[in-house]
């Protein structure tokens, strides 16, 4: 009898609490940005799928969109954040640090607090399950309480598939971000 092979890929939660409220004028970059960023992810090596928000166009949400407990309501009712699916651990990465979304992380300090939270979260999740925000918000809460595990982790402390801490391969990183940057040329366009 053939052991069946369970594929993962890797999930990517983020979150922010603005410095003011969301429509203050000073969050304008980013609201301004917030389109291109993700056509930047969805055209992005290795990327899957990400999730939409309840009563907005585009993908489904991927159930009740909620935040964790770090979250300060400020009138708005929402908190920037994102729930996202990759192939493998280079791809969110490449998609992160570079091009049009390392552009609006240069802007981050004058949008966002600077967290005593982790600004997102990472880990492996089987191939037949998509995450929901619930779901996200518990790794991104447990990162924060306990640090880097294989159950949730980070850029700077990752793990591999099977659970070890493992480096990212630099060369392959550069492959992904040269082929995210000739993609994204053609969105300015």
């Amino acid at each position: 009898m053939e052991k069946e092979v369970t594929r993962k890929r890797v999930a990517l939660y983020t979150f922010g609490i603005f410095r003011a409220p969301a429509t203050d004028p000073r969050n304008q970059g980013f609201h301004d940005r917030n389109d291109l960023n993700f056509l930047a992810a969805e055209s992005s090596e290795g990327f899957i799928a990400r999730s939409g928000y309840d009563d907005e166009p585009g993908p489904e949400s991927w159930g009740k969109q909620v935040y964790p407990r770090f979250y300060e309501e400020k009138g708005d009712g929402w908190s920037p954040s994102s729930l996202s699916l990759w192939r493998d651990l280079i791809s969110p990465m490449a998609f992160s640090y570079s091009g049009i979304h390392s552009e609006a992380l240069k802007h981050g300090r004058s949008w966002f607090r600077k967290p005593e939270w982790p600004p997102y979260v990472l880990w492996w999740e089987e191939e037949t399950h998509t995450p929901t925000w619930a779901e996200a918000i518990q790794r991104h809460e447990y990162l924060h309480d306990h640090g880097p595990t294989a159950w949730a982790f980070d850029f700077k402390q990752p793990y591999d598939v099977s659970g070890q801490r493992t480096v990212l391969n630099r060369e392959e990183l550069k492959q992904y971000v040269e082929r995210n940057q000739a993609r994204q040329a053609l969105l300015s366009l």
